[in-house]
């Protein structure tokens, strides 16, 4: 019996669920693991030291040999290696777009965010958080936590005027939209986080038998665009606290890698566009650019 160890949020129950049904129900069980993301809900990301928030704990239980497989949201996974592990199967990616949530009597189609001015935005993203000051600066964003559903339950409670949500989530959850205006933000102003919608799975480096097994559910484009993806972030440091979108697709067999900085105010932003065929090169490359043009600066 394999042991699939996760987070124990509605999402993440839906993906640990989504790879036992791959493996096969009757092969693999699941194992829910708390980590320190769950344990602190009062906290903002950007004031939580460190990396890992929610998948130090599940990557320590694989090495132990307490479960055999880790599932993860791969954009919660640091881009640093961990000794002893290795990332063996991407699965198909669901829609990258972030999604912005809007209460019926706070809808204005007058701007290009259909918000009023001084609206109240929940998100604990400061990507996200960057991106929609650039695009209306008059936006009041508040700090946001909890899972998918407590996030749209405490829009429904008037907390907030709008929320902003990864759009993966909420279709893998079949969240009920229909008394909300839903915008999903477009990739021509707004990035997702790297690797937004794709599932990775871990498992111990010496596991060859087990690798066989998971390497036929990989899916190719989704691995080498979030690879890109990746790199690029990794050349910022790695982490969560980087007002940093980025976004690769694949045609006619060349990788097409965007990237955005953005100032936390939202008065700067600096973006470009790369092309080629290998991810690690492309995200080095893309890096670079946006170096030249000061992004480090804004970090």
């Amino acid at each position: 019996m394999l042991r699939i160890g996760t987070r124990g949020s509605d999402l993440a129950l839906w993906q640990a669920n989504h790879v036992a049904d791959l493996i096969g129900r009757d092969k693999s069980e699941i194992k829910i693991i708390k980590t320190k993301g769950d344990r602190i809900q009062s906290v903002s990301f950007e004031k939580m030291e460190g990396k890992g928030f929610f998948t130090k704990e599940i990557e320590e239980a694989l090495l132990n040999n307490m479960i055999d497989i880790a599932v993860h949201s791969m954009k919660d996974l640091p881009t640093d290696d961990v000794p002893g592990l290795k990332i063996v199967t991407t699965t198909k990616r669901e829609d990258p777009s972030d999604v912005l949530l809007i209460r019926e009597e706070c809808y204005n189609d007058n701007h290009f965010i259909p918000l009023k001015d001084g609206a109240i935005v929940g998100t604990s993203s400061i990507r996200r958080m960057a991106q929609l000051k650039s695009a209306m600066t008059s936006l009041n964003i508040q700090p946001l936590r909890g899972n998918v559903p407590t996030r749209v339950k405490r829009l429904r409670e008037s907390k907030f005027d709008a929320i902003v949500l990864a759009k993966a989530g909420l279709k893998r959850l079949s969240i009920d939209m229909s008394d909300l205006q839903v915008l999903t933000l477009p990739y021509s102003f707004f990035l997702p986080a790297p690797a937004q919608g794709a599932l990775a799975i871990q498992i111990r480096d010496d596991n060859d038998e087990l690798e066989k097994i998971l390497k036929k559910f990989n899916h190719k484009e989704t691995e080498l665009s979030v690879k890109a993806e990746r790199c690029f972030l990794q050349h910022f440091g790695g982490g969560c606290h980087i007002p940093l979108g980025t976004l690769a697709y694949i045609e006619k067999g060349k990788i097409h890698l965007s990237g955005v900085i953005t100032s936390i105010d939202g008065d700067i932003s600096i973006r470009k566009t790369v092309v080629g065929e290998e991810p690690e090169k492309l995200g080095e490359e893309l890096a670079i650019l946006l170096k030249r043009e000061g992004a480090d600066d804004l970090i």
